[in-house]
This record gives C-alpha cells, structure tokens and sequence, in this order.
C-alpha cells in the first residue's frame, strides 16, 4: 500500500512540475532590447534589458528592497527549489555513506571549560542571528540559506563542546520534511490564486516593512528550516561516524 502511494504521489508531483514548466514558458514575455551596453574596450555588446529590469522594477513587483533576495526567490524561485533539493540529496547521501560507521559507545574527550560555558552564551545568539538573517531576507543581505547555516553552526558548536550532546534525527526529518512540503505548495498556490508556479499572490504591503513582499519572506522562512535542518542533520551523521 505504501509503495503504491509512493508511485501515486510522485506521479502527481512530476505532473505539477510539467503543468508548472508549461504555464511559465506560456505566459513569458520576452522584454524588449532597450539598453544595450557596448564596452567600449573591446567593442562588445551585451543586452541589459533584463538587469535594468531588476533594478528598475524589483520593488513594484515584488515589494522587496533586496533586488538579490526577489531574484532568487520569486523571479527565479523554480530554481532555488532545485538548489534545496541538491542539498536534500547530498545529506541523504552523507547519511546513507556513513550508516555503519556509527559508533555511539566510543570514549569522548571533555571539552575545555572556556569552550563549554562559551558555547552556553553564544547558542541562543546564533539561533537568534540565523533567525534574523532569513525572517529579514526581503529587507537586508541575507536569507533562507546564510541563515539556516548560522543556525546549524551554533547547533556544531554544542556538539564540540558536549560529547553526549545530540539531535533527535527523526525530529530533524521531520522539519525538514514540512518546510520543503510548505515550500511547495506556496508555490502550487501560485497555480491556484495566480498563472504559474511560485507566482507571487499575496498583497505586496509597504515597502521597507517587515510584513510585505507577499510570499518573499515565507518562502525564505521555509528554506531557513530546510537548510537549518538538513546541515544539522548532516553533522549529526559526521558526529557519530567513528575515526
């Protein structure tokens, strides 16, 4: 029964993909070739249309002020659902790689005492900053994965100061499964409010406030998760393999 649910669940997430592909190569409009640049070194010539239309528009589109953050999220969010889906892979992969070499029954060196109560003070600092970094993606430099990765630093640095220190993995899969899922389907809702997949639906707000740029900061907040989850997991697996 689960093999045949597997089959019908990823059936119908393939055909998402497809219908997805077609909507987008449907309605693209191709932008006029208005600012071509001409270096004048070399003479080559180069179509700026689509940067000047970054830089021009981003904010009345999308409602970000972080022009890299709108285009790794919304105008080419497709692919950054890919580039987490790489990095899924890779940590299955590392899992899978070191399944028996786990040795939880080894003697482990104490950590000096600077580094445990140090560690003690910076954890909550680090999951705060990591926080920061992907909840504020639509406003400043940052985002879903320099955040997650703040977070599953301040999580390495407690496994370096505690030996018996560990993180339940089922928990770790668990959130990782739910924040990719929600990444999905914010963008299957895009198919369903809007024309394509990983539209932008939502009211925009105001500009420079935390509550705007529509579906930015839930998207970056899901990748957050996943990536927080997925490294953390991934040192998890390293931590236990015996040397």
């Amino acid at each position: 029964m689960r093999k045949q649910a597997s089959v019908v669940i990823t059936v119908i997430f393939f055909l998402s993909l497809t219908f997805a592909f077609y909507q987008i190569s449907s309605s693209y409009n191709y932008m006029e070739n208005k600012y071509d640049y001409t270096n004048p070194i070399n003479e080559s010539s180069a179509n700026e249309s689509v940067p000047q239309h970054y830089i021009k528009d981003t904010k009345n589109e999308t409602g970000a002020i972080n022009v890299v953050t709108a285009i790794v999220v919304e105008y080419r969010g497709f692919d950054t659902l890919g580039e987490v889906t790489v990095l899924f892979t890779a940590a299955t992969g590392v899992g899978f790689l070191l399944y028996n070499l786990y040795s939880r029954k080894k003697n482990k060196r104490e950590a000096n005492l600077i580094l445990r109560e140090g560690s003690k003070i910076v954890l909550p600092f680090a999951l705060l900053t990591g926080a920061y970094i992907f909840i504020h993606g639509h406003l400043t430099p940052g985002g879903g994965f320099p955040g997650g990765s703040v977070i599953a630093s301040g999580f390495l640095l407690m496994m370096l100061s505690y030996p018996k220190f560990f993180m339940n993995e089922k928990r770790l899969s668990v959130l990782e499964s739910l924040a990719g899922i929600t990444f999905v389907l914010i963008g299957l809702f895009g198919l369903i409010f809007a024309t394509y997949f990983l539209q932008n639906y939502l009211n925009l707000g105001n500009v420079g406030y935390l509550i705007s740029a529509g579906i930015i900061p839930l998207i970056y907040i899901a990748v957050g998760f996943k990536v927080g989850s997925e490294l953390a997991s991934v040192i998890q697996n390293l931590k236990e393999v015996q040397e």
